[in-house]
């Protein structure tokens, strides 16, 4: 059992978030170190990603509604344009681009869900804001995994914006009462990046054992187990908590582009990264605070 008091159950499903952070930071350099085409990584990559979902995960199976293919579209969207940014971009440009996502989250919080503003969100959305800035200040540097750093970059940033719509989906599900819909919306989500780029990656031609090795680890193992770990660590785990181990993503997705491709983050991209983890983490406490 997973979770046991007995034998250290307020540790194992801490484990099971870190885990799962762990196998989502790996996405920057296996995508990297994959030979196919973005769109064929993409397509391929979320096919994989909902047999393994649909299987590890039995809620997923259940409770696809009309709001759930909705959700499904703007995680398809952020699926597809990770993978697409991560092939012109450094791993460390695409993951901190992307977690810009809280910024949209509180403009288009009030708008869509009417959520309360508060003043205090305004630093987080100036810390942020200026974070993503950095990364478009001087010359980017190309590296032979990163071939179209300022293309990449923009991608990057598309990226975070459907994240934050699916975050915002996710919590207009979640006012229905209904748990398992997360699942059944990251299900949908891989169905929908399949079949939406499968057209823009044909035709796919001979699928080498490396690449195929990298498309089920993707698909199977970095969002597939991943999602099994942090959906099973989350039940026991507070919300606030979760958010702060699951930062050891974009900590540790350069750092893995760095071993196995060389890729160094820039200057300014670390500055960058390093004020949007802050804003991630002041967003996340002055959530806690202000209830």
């Amino acid at each position: 059992m997973f979770w046991d008091e007995r034998h250290g159950g307020a540790f194992l499903p801490r484990l099971e978030i870190v885990a799962a952070a762990v196998l989502f930071s790996t996405g920057g350099a296996a995508i990297k170190w994959c030979s196919l085409g973005g769109w064929q990584l993409a397509s391929l990559r979320s096919g994989v990603a909902v047999v393994a979902i649909l299987l590890m995960v039995p809620e997923a199976r259940r409770r696809w509604t009309g709001r759930t293919w909705l959700v499904g579209i703007a995680y398809a969207g952020m699926l597809i344009l990770y993978v697409l940014a991560n092939k012109l971009t450094t791993a460390a440009n695409t993951i901190f681009l992307q977690d810009t996502a809280p910024l949209y989250v509180l403009v288009l919080g009030p708008v869509l869900l009417r959520e309360r503003f508060r003043r205090s969100d305004l630093i987080v959305i100036g810390v942020i804001g200026a974070g993503m800035v950095l990364f478009f200040v001087g010359s980017p540097g190309r590296f032979a995994t990163a071939p179209d750093p300022r293309l990449g970059n923009l991608l990057a940033v598309a990226a975070g914006l459907f994240w934050a719509l699916t975050i915002l989906g996710l919590r207009w599900l979640a006012r229905d009462g209904d748990a398992g819909a997360s699942a059944a919306a990251a299900a949908c989500g891989n169905l929908i990046a399949f079949a939406g780029g499968l057209p823009f990656a044909l035709p796919l031609g001979p699928l080498g054992l490396a690449d195929g090795a990298a498309v089920l680890y993707l698909g199977g193992v970095q969002i597939g187990l991943a999602y099994v770990f942090l959906t099973r660590g989350m039940r026991r785990v507070p919300a606030l908590e979760t958010s702060l181990l699951l930062l050891v993503e974009p900590i540790l997705n350069p750092v893995w582009a760095w071993l196995v491709h060389g890729e160094r983050p820039g200057g300014w991209a670390v500055a960058g990264g390093a004020l949007i983890l802050t804003g991630t983490v002041l967003r996340t406490l002055l959530t806690r605070e202000t209830g």
